[in-house]
């Protein structure tokens, strides 16, 4: 049967990347949903080509124009945020992409789950932010969740046919970004267009940033121990420039198992989507000839603080996480905005963290508040 997709952020680095392989397979996927916040003209001209029932454009503002836009195409055209809470409940839909950048990516999500449909998850910060409250929501609606950032993925493909309670520990892999190497001294310098220089992935904005300091993978080791049911402790980043290898899942017994392919998201979006089958593509190949070595190394955290501080928002538990990340995501639009520097962005984040209560057991109301008030905490600091 044909797979109905609801994309959220169908505009963005995931969004686009998943439409390619949808229409990679006409016959597996249809679309019928596609969401954006602002990129009318690309929106149109997805919706143009994927004619899905139901076209979202989140900035009310640009409402008038994609309805103009596509009045002669059979389809209903909504505007507004809190419409992507209600367009992932339609029942055409089997499984949502969360394709949403940052906090704006839970409430779409929670929605969605209860609605019982599966989530091929992108948006990370769903799990940083509400990982208990989603976990639980998932077993109570009896959903899935399919993992699409690479790493992710990688550990979610190691595991198959293996049990949850054989892991000893898994390894996150980090590119360590465009920065790696470098001192204290020559980050205090660094602008955002290098910053936005990924060496291996392309990602939109704030990811690309979030992988340049590292917190990144911080919210990914967040991410991790939700998904796969991991004490922090046993989850464990290593640097490796090539991003050939995206994961590693060493078990009880010491037997090793890697995830390999080039650095290219249309794998494991494809994974995801088609799960569990594998489809065929047509995507490049990695060939062992054109990397004749392959290094990994420790992530300095005396440099790249966000890495610690994740960790110890991990720890942590609560809605710390949660204060973490709407620190992190205001630090990042003052950096992209050049009004903070990129070694200050993660003593912003701490401060933010060391000011808002603590909520050992959050529930969904609190995990806004506590959204709102590092927000605006964090915009006074700066």
């Amino acid at each position: 049967m044909i797979k109905k997709v609801a994309i959220l952020g169908s505009t963005g680095s995931i969004g686009t990347q998943s439409l390619q392989v949808i229409s990679e397979h006409p016959e597996l996927f249809e679309v019928v949903v596609l969401t954006a916040r602002n990129n009318v003209e690309l929106l149109v001209k997805q919706a143009i080509q994927f004619k899905p029932k139901h076209v979202v454009i989140s900035n009310g503002e640009h409402y008038d124009l994609l309805k103009e836009a596509l009045y002669s195409m059979d389809m209903e055209i909504h505007a507004g945020e809190k419409m992507l809470e209600e367009i992932v409940q339609v029942e055409e839909a089997d499984i949502v992409v969360s394709a949403l950048v940052g906090f704006a990516g839970l409430l779409p999500t929670v929605s969605a789950i209860k609605a019982g449909k599966d989530i091929a998850l992108a948006n990370k910060e769903t799990l940083v932010v509400a990982g208990e409250l989603i976990t639980s929501l998932l077993k109570q609606y009896n959903c899935s969740v399919y993992p699409v950032d690479s790493e992710h993925s990688a550990v979610f493909q190691c595991l198959a046919g293996e049990s949850d309670s054989t892991v000893e520990k898994i390894y996150l892999t980090a590119s360590g970004g465009p920065f790696r190497g470098m001192t204290t001294e020559q980050l205090k310098n660094v602008t955002k267009s290098q910053a936005l220089d990924h060496p291996n992935w392309c990602m939109g904005d704030k990811v690309t940033i979030d992988s340049a300091s590292l917190m990144n993978k911080g919210l990914e080791a967040i991410e991790a121990k939700w998904l796969f049911h991991l004490d922090p402790e046993k989850i464990e980043v290593i640097v490796h420039p090539e991003s050939i290898v995206h994961s590693i899942v060493q078990f009880y017994d010491g037997s090793m198992k890697a995830q390999m392919g080039l650095p290219d998201m249309r794998f494991p979006i494809q994974y995801a989507l088609g799960y569990p089958d594998r489809i065929p593509n047509h995507f490049p190949r990695f060939s062992f000839i054109d990397y004749p070595e392959l290094h990994f190394e420790k992530p300095d955290i005396r440099l790249f603080k966000s890495l610690d501080i994740a960790f110890n928002a991990m720890r942590q538990g609560g809605n710390m996480p949660c204060i973490m990340n709407a620190a992190n995501e205001v630090a990042v639009d003052a950096f992209l905005h050049d009004s903070l520097s990129f070694v200050r962005m993660p003593e912003l984040i701490e401060e933010t963290m060391n000011e808002i209560d603590f909520i050992k057991h959050p529930t969904l109301i609190d995990y806004k508040e506590s959204d709102t008030l590092a927000r605006r905490l964090a915009l006074k600091l700066i």
